[in-house]
């Protein structure tokens, strides 16, 4: 049986994609603008072996099978295809005219870029442990300088950007980000920050540039941590900014007026989340805040975490993620009153796609860095991860806590006064990074002025 037959049974005869296979026959829609090739059988054995979406991922990301054309246009395609439904008889005499047994033996080693899922606790440790925390983090951030550079532009913030307006840069984007949690956080010139799994440094260097914060950002990837001192060095924020290779539980000091945790707790995992609620707290002083903000699932329903899916095997081992709800009522539970949250979902989207544009722009660079294998990796991540999103399958939270005082104060505004920049701010302080910069005086004479009305 031509392996153009077998596609169309699986995808519908109208299928909107074209299929082009090695035994020379084709299937689907020619004149689509994505392709998709089976160059060889050791694509279908892959596809045998493991079916479904980790078996696809096995094939592309080996190379065997191809993807011509914007990949998230590929994805949500077929997505939206029709399959014909095939009973089990089906299903096998299928697998029998494609080879039966054969496609099966020898078992196919995946992709050197896969994680062994079912031997890390021999090799890394207990989950969640730190050890193993540390090398899951830096399976996925140690890649390369370099590569993020191309992906994530300028910012280098590899977190969930706000839009300020549909037309918006990913630059502009990001910066608004950083600022709203600043916004929200209540940060002001001479407050301490941490900022727990901080990346690159970019909020840590936003609040230290434009609130004349002194910021601590802490992270388990030697390379975000490296790059970062010395943009902070070159910056000339080192008298108020700084960065540590530190698991976020190791941080000795306390007594912040703030914390951010912008893309982290994904990490942390379900049995760890109370403890991480309850160790931020103990970070705070009375009337500090908290900003948490990460990826969800959209309800309580199903697993934390697919254990032999393509995102925990090949992007981020184990990651987990909680509903909206269930993240507000632990921070209620362990020592947090609640009083904003928001979904960014469609702004993840619109990150992702900006991102993709990028990786597209610079894929001949980014596989002499860092290989083909590592390179369709992350195209089909953040390709999928868009779709995911469009499609309400994830969401972005953001979560604002406040530790009280022992007799209930929060410190907190009547309404809230973040949805809207104040007019008067000037963007960058002054170039020496300090507190006296004009941007920081601005920002802060400013706020005094906005009134306490929403924008919603």
């Amino acid at each position: 049986m031509a392996l153009a037959q077998v596609f169309e049974a699986f995808a519908g005869p109208d299928a909107p994609v074209e299929f082009v296979a090695y035994d020379g026959s084709r299937a689907g829609a020619g004149d689509s603008p994505v392709r998709i090739t089976v160059r060889s059988p050791v694509a279908v054995s892959y596809l045998a072996q493991a079916p479904g979406a980790l078996g696809l991922a096995r094939a592309y990301v080996s190379g065997h099978l191809d993807v011509e054309g914007d990949m998230y246009t590929a994805l949500a395609r077929m997505a939206k295809a029709q399959a014909t439904d095939i009973d089990l008889a089906a299903r096998y005499r299928l697998f029998r005219e494609l080879g039966g047994p054969r496609t099966l033996i020898p078992r196919l080693a995946p992709p050197p870029q896969e994680v062994d899922v079912s031997r890390r606790w021999l090799t890394t440790g207990r989950r969640h442990s730190k050890g193993r925390d540390a090398n899951a983090i830096s399976h996925h951030y140690d890649v390369s300088n370099q590569f993020y550079e191309w992906v994530l532009g300028p910012s280098m913030a590899y977190t969930c950007a706000c839009y300020p307006a549909p037309d918006s840069t990913l630059e502009e984007a990001q910066e608004y980000k950083f600022d709203l949690v600043a916004r929200k956080l209540g940060l002001r010139s001479g407050m301490r920050l941490l900022d727990v799994g901080c990346g690159w440094g970019g909020m840590v260097m936003h609040a230290a540039r434009e609130y004349g914060v002194r910021a601590l950002g802490v992270t388990l990837s030697e390379q975000q941590a490296a790059w970062g001192r010395q943009t902070i060095e070159k910056a000339g924020l080192s008298g108020l900014a700084e960065i540590r290779h530190l698991d976020y539980r190791d941080v000795p000091e306390g007594d912040f007026d703030a914390v951010s945790s912008i893309g982290l707790t994904e990490h942390v995992g379900i049995r760890q989340l109370p403890g991480y609620f309850e160790f931020l707290r103990s970070k705070l002083r009375p009337e500090g805040r908290l900003l948490n903000h990460c990826i969800t699932r959209p309800d309580n329903s199903g697993p934390t975490a697919r254990k032999n899916g393509f995102i925990n095997r090949y992007v981020f081992p184990d990651g987990e993620l909680e509903a909206p709800g269930y993240l507000v009522s632990l921070m209620h539970d362990h020592g947090f009153e609640v009083r904003h949250e928001e979904n960014l979902r469609e702004h993840y989207a619109m990150t992702l796609a900006a991102w993709c544009a990028n990786l597209d722009a610079h894929w001949k660079e980014a596989v002499a860095e860092v290989g083909q294998g590592t390179a369709r990796v992350w195209r089909l991540y953040m390709a999928g991860s868009r779709l995911g999103f469009d499609r309400n399958q994830i969401q972005l939270h953001q979560v604002l806590g406040v530790k009280l005082t022992a007799d209930g104060h929060s410190g907190m505004p009547l309404r809230p006064n973040w949805e809207t920049r104040p007019s008067a701010w000037q963007g960058t302080a002054a170039g020496n990074g300090t507190a006296a910069g004009n941007g920081t005086a601005a920002h802060d004479a400013a706020l005094a002025l906005v009134p306490g009305i929403p924008c919603w």
